[in-house]
């Protein structure tokens, strides 16, 4: 009797997130950003533990084929063999017999396969890919790994290291890992030409010297209130997320990919998992009144999406509350400029700590030692500061009026 559960038009249809059995150790995984993979999950003999192989993205490996590496996974097992194991093995057999045939495109290609199942999500994937075929193929994709020389990695990064030079920053990190990659494949033997220190850094500017960094055009706080009682007269859902964004003092694709199964509407609170956080850890944002009043006006219109696009089962994209400010005429800020506008106002016009501050806009705890100590993320003093905030931008508040914030918070 067959053991298969899914079929192709199950697979397309599926949207929560979750593992799907198909039987046989073959499971269809899909993340909270919607993003579905095969697996083949088996149980380790020696430890007990559940083990998983990656088999491909759904969009790449169609159900029959992840079928058939499941099953030739099955039958390594049953040799005795570590299915991971044997794949990377073989892998790595490849790459050697190409030895120095292997270009610099396909060597990458491999890193990217290789590394990619511990990124954070997709859209770091396809930003790696990206940037190479942008910026580093058409010059060196086709050189062989081995020879990628010093003159090769200038040739790549001098047209865009005065007038990009973040971007060419990255470009040079991910041509290092590559030829670092390489080398411990033992494709290549020479000194890696892109490493920075002791090296690059003689013959290129200091990426920091280059140009000064860009802040987002931030409203002065003092404005806020002008501001966002002209925002509340905006109608659609791009203007009510912008709204909730400066509230919350969050990010734009967090407020823009929020969804219904992070609101806990009764204790007020809005947690942003890991995978859609700039850090990479769970964010928990407590919900002044005015933003709960906006989240709860938002019910009915989208199972999914808190904030959805008008065209039915998607998102707003990242561009709608930018688009509110172009209909306001307000081309001198940026969405992402509020988060420092709060900061601001924060730290002018209030007695919370910085460590209180810097919670609010889940911003990384540089310190390694003061990040292991500090275990709380702070919660019921965030919630009264952005209840504080909430009331700054909502209501008419004076200078005196704000004197008397800072006596409560103090």
């Amino acid at each position: 009797m067959s053991t298969e559960k899914l079929s192709d038009i199950k697979v397309k249809s599926i949207q929560k997130r979750g593992y799907y059995n198909d039987g046989g150790g073959l499971y269809l995984r899909v993340t909270a950003t919607g993003t579905k993979s095969w697996i083949f999950r088996w149980r380790d003999r020696t430890t007990g533990r559940l083990r998983d192989l990656g088999l491909g993205s759904h969009m790449n490996v169609s159900l029959k084929a992840a079928r058939t590496r499941s099953r030739e996974a099955r039958e390594l097992l049953s040799n005795g063999l570590d299915p991971k194991t044997e794949r990377d093995r073989r892998r790595q057999e490849a790459l050697v017999v190409e030895g120095s045939a292997m270009t610099f495109s396909e060597c990458a290609a491999a890193y990217v396969d290789a590394h990619a199942p511990s990124w954070r999500n997709a859209k770091h994937v396809q930003q790696w890919r990206n940037t190479l075929n942008t910026y580093v193929y058409p010059t060196i994709g086709n050189v062989s790994v081995a020879a990628v020389s010093q003159a090769h990695i200038l040739k790549v990064l001098q047209p865009i290291w005065k007038e990009k030079t973040e971007t060419a920053t990255r470009v040079r990190q991910r041509i290092e890992n590559i030829l670092d990659y390489a080398q411990a494949l033992g494709l290549r033997s020479a000194e890696n030409p892109a490493r920075w220190k002791g090296h690059l850094d003689k013959l290129l500017a200091a990426p920091n010297k280059v140009k000064k960094v860009k802040h987002h055009p931030a409203l002065p706080y003092k404005d806020t209130h002008t501001f966002v009682t002209s925002l509340k007269k905006q109608e659609g859902i791009g203007a009510r997320a912008l709204e909730f964004t400066i509230l919350t003092a969050g990010r734009t694709s967090e407020v823009s990919h929020a969804q219904w199964s992070e609101f806990d509407l009764d204790e007020k609170v809005w947690t942003v998992p890991p995978e859609r956080m700039k850090a990479n850890r769970e964010h928990r944002v407590p919900l002044s009144k005015q933003a709960l009043r906006i989240v709860k006006h938002q019910i009915g219109l989208d199972e999914k999406w808190v904030f959805p696009s008008s065209r039915y089962g998607r998102p707003m994209s990242n561009a709608g509350m930018s688009s509110v400010l172009k209909r306001m005429n307000r081309f001198d800020i940026t969405v992402h400029g509020f988060r420092s506008t709060f900061r601001d106002w924060a730290a002018e016009q209030t007695a919370y700590s910085v460590e209180v501050c810097e919670a609010a806009l889940a911003h990384t705890i540089r310190n390694a030692t003061e990040a292991a100590y500090r275990r709380s993320d702070l919660m019921e003093k965030r919630a009264k500061l952005m209840e504080a905030w909430a009331r700054y931008c909502c209501s008419a508040i004076s200078g005196d009026n704000l004197k008397t914030i800072q006596a409560i918070n103090a």
